[in-house]
C-alpha cells in the first residue's frame, strides 16, 4: 500500500510539474508613479477572465529609450506627452496616443523628521533658509515629475535659488525614497506617490497653475505582437480603468 500511495504521490507531482503556466498578457512599460493603479487595473482585467498583463516600472524617460533599444514591450504608459511624441517621431508606435489620468505635485517632508534637519512650513520658507538642507526632485532634464517640478519653482522665481540644492532622482519614486528615508529633508512628487507612501507627510500642495497639467499616455508599441494588447490598450482608456486609477488618487485626463 505504501509503495502504491509512493506511486501515485510521485505521478502526481510529475504532472504538476508538467502543467502549463497561465498564458501571460501584453508585457506593459510604465511610468513608476502608475505602479499601485496598473496593478489594480491588470488586477480587474484578469479577472474578467484575460492573460494577466506582465507589468514593468521606471522613469518614463528610462522607458522611451528602453523600447527605442528593442526592448520587448506591447504598449507604453508615460507621465507626459512629450516622451510619447519622441517614440512617434521615431516610428515607434502604433496608433495614436491617449490620455486616461492625471496628477498634481506636492510638497512632501519626513513622516518622521528625526535626524534630519527641522522640516520648513514651505517652499519659500526653505529657500530663504541657505542652511535648510537639499530638495529632491526625479531629474529635471528628461524625467517628466522633475521637468513639472522645475517649471513650478520657475513660476514661483525658486529655481534659481533652490536649483544648487537639489538632489536629482533617477524617478519620481526615487525622490521619494531620499525623502522616506530622511536623507532631505523635503521633495517634490506627485501626489498619488505621497498618498501611496507611509514614510512622507504633504506640507504645501502645489499650484496645478505653475506647470504644464499632468497627463498619462498609454499607446500601443509598433513592435507589439501580442493579441491582446489593442484590447488592453482599449480597457486602459475604459471607464472601468478610470475608475480604478480615480481610486489611487488619480484625476480624469
Amino acid at each position: 500500500m505504501f509503495r502504491t500511495l509512493l506511486v501515485c504521490l510521485s505521478a502526481a507531482l510529475a504532472l504538476g510539474a508538467c502543467a502549463p503556466e497561465p498564458p501571460a498578457g501584453p508585457t506593459v512599460l510604465a511610468a513608476s508613479s502608475m505602479q499601485e493603479a496598473l496593478e489594480g487595473i491588470a488586477r480587474d482585467w484578469e479577472a474578467e477572465g484575460q492573460a494577466a498583463p506582465v507589468l514593468s516600472f521606471g522613469a518614463t524617460s528610462a522607458i522611451a529609450r528602453q523600447i527605442e533599444s528593442g526592448a520587448p514591450a506591447d504598449i507604453v504608459v508615460t507621465a507626459d506627452r512629450e516622451w510619447m511624441d519622441w517614440l512617434e517621431e521615431r516610428d515607434l508606435l502604433a496608433g495614436e496616443p491617449r490620455a486616461f489620468a492625471s496628477n498634481t505635485l506636492v510638497v512632501v517632508a519626513p513622516a518622521d523628521p528625526a535626524g534630519v534637519v527641522p522640516v520648513p512650513m514651505s517652499l519659500r520658507e526653505f529657500a530663504q533658509d541657505p542652511d535648510g538642507g537639499r530638495i529632491a526632485l526625479a531629474e529635471t532634464g528628461s524625467v517628466p515629475a522633475g521637468r513639472y517640478a522645475r517649471a513650478a519653482l520657475q513660476s514661483m522665481g525658486l529655481w534659481d535659488v533652490l536649483e544648487p540644492r537639489v538632489v536629482p532622482a533617477e524617478s519620481v519614486r526615487a525622490a521619494l525614497a531620499f525623502v522616506e528615508r530622511g536623507e532631505v529633508p523635503l521633495g517634490i512628487v506627485y501626489a498619488t506617490d505621497a498618498q501611496a507612501s507611509d514614510g512622507v507627510r504633504v506640507i504645501e500642495r502645489v499650484d496645478p497653475s505653475l506647470h504644464p497639467r499632468i497627463l498619462y499616455y498609454r499607446a500601443q508599441v509598433a513592435a507589439s505582437r501580442d493579441n491582446e494588447a489593442q484590447a488592453f490598450a482599449d480597457y486602459l482608456v475604459s471607464d472601468a480603468a478610470r475608475r480604478r486609477v480615480a481610486s489611487y488618487g488619480f484625476g480624469s485626463p
